[in-house]
């Protein structure tokens, strides 16, 4: 196996795969990644069992300067491997394959010999049935996840709620996660209509490293599943992830249908408040703040206590306000975060009591976009 390549190019492609490479793994082989030499283009692929990451440089693209000498399959440790192209001197490397795996790494007047392993022992990337993609424009789906995994579940004793749980009919995505304490659930209509239905919980570390490749992607992604896996495929890159296993719990009688009480704000500025607030409620031992809402005085109360360190209480003029009064306490960090995925737009509160959960919406479109918060009982 030989080639030579610009070298940036495939710093960038480096780049890609290793995002899925862990020197943490039980499995020596995966901190290796596998460069796959063809006659007309390169592969590489980088896995920690939970997902894997495939792209491809291809020799039609003249800027990639590649020029293929010989073809085979090698794995080469990630790390060292990396480093080394990024500190070779000119601008093209040549990359060697000789007796024993070892290989040899050209760039002007540097040159490097590391030890790599038989592609044979890499794992084999899954089989996914890719005849009918659900078609995904980029920028939505990202801001999905963004909007999603905030609520994902940390906690490893209850798996399935790790994941952001997908459900596809005809045309609507609705993506939906809970850690039991609070809920995050985005409506999506798609541009074109689905074959089949679909219903699937994503890991929320799969998601989450996701969204970081699709930042500046302005394409459409295509989403492939089968039993076990899912994959995306965008530009020449493929993204796959393991999904969990089992039954998501029913979510949708959790959200209220109606409300007593709602609220008006401009999301920037009652962020802006609840951060005031939490500075003091993060030393009290429950992390609470409270909201004092008063319609008929048009005004809503924030406050935050710590019994070691003083009080915070400040009072803010909501766009609009409606319905009886309520003293209602929440953990400010949900509030907090659920507030930031909404940018600087208008949205509306709507709570039922003092210890039943309430609802954040865009105050301009109520349905597509849902979180929900579970009030802390304080008495």
């Amino acid at each position: 196996m030989q080639f030579s390549i610009n070298r940036l190019s495939f710093i960038k492609a480096l780049g890609i795969v290793q995002r899925a490479i862990s020197t943490k793994t039980t499995i020596p082989i995966l901190t290796n990644l596998m460069i796959d030499v063809s006659n007309s283009n390169i592969q590489l692929t980088g896995s920690n069992a939970d997902i894997s990451i495939q792209t491809t440089i291809s020799g039609d693209n003249p800027d990639h300067e590649l020029t293929i000498s010989s073809t085979g399959k090698i794995t080469l440790p990630a790390r060292f491997f990396s480093e080394i192209v990024k500190k070779l001197p000119d601008r093209e490397l040549s990359v060697e394959v000789g007796d024993n795996f070892q290989t040899t790494i050209k760039s002007g007047n540097s040159e490097f010999t590391i030890n790599g392993l038989d592609a044979n022992g890499y794992p084999h990337l899954p089989e996914v049935d890719s005849e009918h993609p659900i078609h995904l424009p980029a920028e939505i789906f990202r801001e999905v996840i963004g909007q999603t995994v905030i609520a994902v579940s940390k906690q490893e004793s209850r798996p399935i709620l790790t994941g952001v749980h997908f459900t596809l009919d005809h045309n609507q995505l609705l993506a939906v996660s809970t850690d039991s304490h609070r809920l995050s659930q985005r409506n999506v209509e798609l541009p074109k209509e689905a074959e089949g239905d679909y219903n699937v919980v994503i890991p929320g570390e799969s998601l989450k490293e996701l969204a970081r490749m699709l930042d500046g992607e302005t394409n459409a992604i295509d989403m492939h599943l089968s039993e076990n896996q899912v994959l995306f495929t965008f530009g020449s890159t493929r993204f796959y992830s393991r999904l969990l296993e089992g039954n998501y719990p029913d979510t949708s009688r959790l959200v209220p249908t109606s409300s007593e009480t709602q609220v008006k704000f401009a999301a920037t500025d009652l962020l802006a408040a609840v951060e005031r607030a939490s500075l003091l409620s993060h030393e009290s031992r429950n992390n609470v703040i409270k909201f004092t809402i008063k319609p008929a005085d048009q005004v809503v109360t924030i406050t935050g206590n710590s019994p070691d360190v003083g009080k915070v209480e400040e009072e803010l003029t909501p766009a609009a306000i409606s319905g009886a009064d309520l003293e209602i306490s929440f953990n400010p960090d949900y509030m907090k975060e659920a507030l930031r995925v909404f940018g600087p737009i208008d949205v509306e509160i709507a709570f039922t009591s003092a210890l039943r959960p309430f609802t954040i919406t865009p105050a301009d479109n109520q349905t597509n976009f849902i979180q929900l918060i579970t009030p802390v009982r304080t008495f």
